[in-house]
């Protein structure tokens, strides 16, 4: 009788993280998780009738888009997009210091929610959108700190002009309800959960 074959072990998808952030990189690392990082320009508008969780899962969606023509059958490309929401308003990336400074005077003294959007694409198709909310509040700032803290974080590539891991985390933020990592950029606890579902990580 011929011996039976086993069938061959799935492959596991190769990650590809489409983002130039430090923070996401330092996150996916401190998570154990092997990337390569693949880079390019893409349009972050979106539109107007959008609100909060909407946009950031359509812009995440969007990045993929992108490398959807050429990813190989084993990869597996990862977007994010975070977004600062008051209310309804969204605050993107400030285009200077002025705009920056703007946009923490209005979050001072107030809770606001980040919102990551997240998606996972593999070149089989398979595809997986999703998002993550944490609501932050703000002590009440005075104009000297948040002028002291533009002049010399320069959080001009963070949404609502502010990092929670920098210097204006540590004196401005009271209160945090959901993912901290959610703030920095990527909630790695849904992550982690949707890899593993995709076969891209495992224990």
């Amino acid at each position: 009788m011929p011996l039976s074959v086993p069938d061959s072990a799935p492959v596991r998808p190769r990650l590809v993280l489409a983002s130039n952030s430090p923070r996401r990189r330092q996150l996916l690392t401190e998570l154990g998780v092997a990337y390569e990082v693949r880079l390019r320009e893409v349009d972050e508008s979106f539109p107007p009738h959008l609100v909060r969780a909407e946009v950031a899962e359509y812009l995440a969606a969007h990045k993929a888009s992108a490398y959807a023509s050429d990813l190989a059958p084993d990869e597996l490309v990862l977007t994010a997009d975070t977004i600062v929401c008051l209310d309804d308003d969204v605050l993107n990336k400030p285009a200077g210091a002025a705009e920056a400074v703007q946009m923490l005077q209005r979050l001072q003294g107030r809770f606001h929610d980040v919102y990551t959007g997240v998606c996972l694409l593999a070149g089989d198709g398979r595809k997986v959108v999703f998002s993550d909310q944490t609501r932050v509040h703000f002590r009440a700032l005075t104009l000297s700190e948040i002028e002291h803290y533009v002049a010399h974080y320069k959080p001009f590539d963070k949404a609502g002009a502010y990092g929670a891991q920098d210097w204006i985390g540590m004196v401005a933020v009271t209160h945090l309800e959901g993912s901290y990592f959610n703030v920095m950029g990527l909630p790695v606890h849904r992550v982690w959960e949707e890899l593993e579902k995709l076969g891209a990580v495992s224990i």
